[in-house]
């Protein structure tokens, strides 16, 4: 299975849904707080073009955020994708 990493911030919302439906489809994963990391979020709107989080990615491949989390639900495709 691809090692899952989130990059969140303690206030958001979207982070807390996101850590939620993975942990209830029993995804293991590693969150990094980038609240106050810019040299971090920088990082992550070079690699993926998006200012928000979470961000989240399955091994080295960006999936998006929480809603592209639960398209990906929506549709039955996330064990394809973590290779499970």
């Amino acid at each position: 299975m691809k090692s899952v990493k989130i990059y969140t911030t303690p206030w958001c919302g979207f982070c807390h849904r996101a850590k939620h439906l993975l942990a209830q489809h029993d995804v293991p994963f590693e969150e990094v707080d980038v609240d106050g990391d810019f040299e971090t979020r920088a990082w992550l709107r070079e690699k993926t073009g998006q200012r928000t989080v979470p961000q989240i990615f399955f091994g080295d491949e960006s999936i998006g955020g929480c809603s592209d989390l639960e398209h990906l639900l929506r549709k039955g495709e996330l064990d394809a994708r973590l290779g499970r």
